[in-house]
């Protein structure tokens, strides 16, 4: 006799119902996920959610991105441990780095491969966290040193911009000058191989194991 294994299941509410057909047929031969629903707005995905508590929900960043935040945050508030994925068109650093510090767990686009969805879905069906690297791609350079090799100073203005500080705010911080973070923040660009600040919060993620990325 055979154990027979719990799937986790997914609902996706998206602005063009026909493409959550697309993610139903995906799923279709699984054996760990299972399509539950398509929803056409973030109101009908509250009330679906708050109802059924799905393992995981893919939303449409298209709904606007203030309105996603707003409904990751509501979510957490009220304790409902459903996952969120995050899928749009097209994707900024800036808007993956806040779409991961509000609680998503899945960052990725719509031009993806099947293959890449259904690893993301797998992935966060895990309790880990997945983001296409395409996102931030173009921020990275092969890695000239390990971020063990940044100064002390360093590392502490790299650990105030992976919690999202700014520049005149880790100057306050640490007690020195806007200019002297600014040539730290080159630095470190030089020495990691990270261009920019959103590519380096990502990837100080990805280097505690908190997000994993795939190509």
């Amino acid at each position: 006799m055979t154990e027979q294994h719990y799937k986790k299941t997914v609902v996706v509410c998206d602005t063009q119902p026909i493409t959550a057909e697309g993610v139903r047929n995906l799923l279709a031969p699984s054996l760990e996920l299972e399509f539950l629903n398509a929803l056409p707005t973030l109101e009908s995905a509250s009330a679906f959610v708050d109802d059924r508590t799905p393992d995981i929900i893919v939303l449409d960043k298209a709904f606007g991105m203030r309105l996603v935040l707003d409904w990751i945050h509501e979510l957490k508030l009220n304790g409902i441990p459903t996952a969120v994925v995050v899928w749009g068109v097209s994707m900024t650093e800036a808007e993956a780095l806040r779409l991961l510090q509000a609680g998503a767990k899945g960052i990725v686009r719509k031009n993806t491969d099947l293959g890449s969805l259904l690893s993301c879905l797998q992935t966060v069906a895990l309790g880990r966290t997945w983001m296409e690297e395409s996102v931030f791609r173009d921020s990275v350079q092969p890695q000239r040193y390990p971020r063990s090799e940044l100064t002390p100073r360093e590392q502490q203005v790299l650990e105030l911009v992976e919690q999202g500080f700014k520049n005149k705010e880790i100057a306050l911080e640490l007690g020195i000058r806007p200019g002297t973070v600014k040539i730290h923040l080159k630095h470190i660009f030089e020495k990691t191989g990270v261009r920019g600040r959103y590519g380096l919060a990502i990837s100080g993620l990805k280097d505690k194991g908190v997000v994993s990325l795939a190509s």
